[in-house]
């Protein structure tokens, strides 16, 4: 079982990098804006799908070995960015076409399995599991998958509840700009930019590392 006597700190410190800005959260955001609260808590939600996978593969080791690997986290990286540059595409288009019509929106379902891909196509979740959580287990306290299984649900709980607050709240604040089909498409583009961000912020960062010797 875990050391409580480490539960404070590591419970500080999952606190602070959740609230912490992030592409998580800007992805929320951006699609909450642009489809409102439902599709914000649905992408709160496939965060929290991407984020099993995470824990599952810390809790089995593959996040370390991950990060021995830099090959596969800079592919990871890559198409993380071209998927994110795929989405702004998508977006931005929409908001193109709002002014003629109210774009049609996608099914929870949709925005769920986009929202799960893009957390898994986040490196840094990654490295985040293989760095962070072996800090906060003792070896001497029994299993160390258990340990990190249940740290990682800690952490995945406590990320739900605030991507669902900022999902909501930024669902209601894009339903009360987009009264109007300018403002919809001023809204959809304001997201598009986002997905832009995050992608060139990905692209830039994996190209930097393939350039380190």
């Amino acid at each position: 079982m875990l050391d409580l006597t480490l539960l404070p700190a590591y419970l500080a410190a999952v606190g602070i990098i959740t609230v912490a800005p992030g592409p998580d959260a800007a992805y929320i955001v951006a699609v909450a804006l642009e489809r409102g609260p439902r599709a914000g808590l649905a992408s709160a939600a496939g965060m929290a799908l991407g984020m099993v996978v995470h824990v599952t593969a810390a809790a089995l080791g593959l996040a370390v070995l991950l990060r021995s690997a830099p090959a596969v986290l800079l592919l990871v990286e890559l198409a993380g960015g071209l998927y994110l540059g795929w989405l702004a595409v998508t977006t931005i288009r929409s908001a193109r076409n709002t002014t003629v019509k109210a774009p049609e929106t996608p099914p929870e379902r949709q925005v769920l399995r986009r929202a799960a891909l893009t957390n898994l196509l986040n490196p840094k979740t990654v490295l985040f599991f293989a760095a962070f959580l072996p800090r906060f287990t003792t070896p001497e306290r029994g299993h160390l998958w258990l340990q990190l299984l249940i740290l990682g649900l800690i952490f995945l709980m406590m990320g739900l509840v605030w991507d669902s607050m900022i999902g909501l709240c930024a669902g209601r604040l894009g339903q009360g700009l987009a009264q109007g089909r300018r403002t919809a498409a001023v809204v959809n583009l304001v997201a598009g930019v986002a997905f832009v961000a995050l992608a060139a912020f990905l692209l830039t960062d994996a190209l930097r590392t393939a350039m380190v010797p």
